[in-house]
């Protein structure tokens, strides 16, 4: 058989009996401000780490583009000096300022392309 006798609530009644309306707002008040003051502490370490965490990424991938340009320029470097036995010093220095250039254009003229298709998809004309 269940015991259907309600809980006695007088402990918690007699807790809170002496609280008046206006003190129950103060200490809402009072919680929120520092439930507040919390969350503005929280958020300020967040942006303090995330700030420290772009400027390390920043600098690696700096740091990581100035070794690709530096192996890029080693390529054509190496490129040119292969070639130099078979095509001469110009003439390797030539072809390979040539497949450079053919190869920006190429690029650019994709780019071009993208561009004019990607413009035409957002205004909504038919291409």
């Amino acid at each position: 058989m269940q015991d259907t006798t309600p809980p006695d609530l007088a402990p918690v009644a007699e807790e809170h009996e002496g609280l008046s309306f206006a003190q129950d707002l103060r200490q809402l008040a009072a919680d929120g401000k520092a439930f507040a003051q919390a969350e503005l502490t929280f958020q300020k370490s967040r942006a303090a780490y995330v700030g420290s965490e772009i400027r390390t990424i920043a600098v690696l991938a700096i740091a990581a583009a100035v070794l690709v340009f530096f192996a890029a320029m080693a390529l054509v470097i190496g490129t040119v000096i292969a070639l130099g036995p078979l095509l001469g010093p110009w003439g390797a220095m030539g072809a390979v300022t040539f497949a450079l250039l053919l190869l920006s254009m190429l690029g650019l003229w994709n780019a071009r392309a993208r561009l004019r298709r990607m413009i035409a998809i957002v205004g909504g004309e038919d291409t």
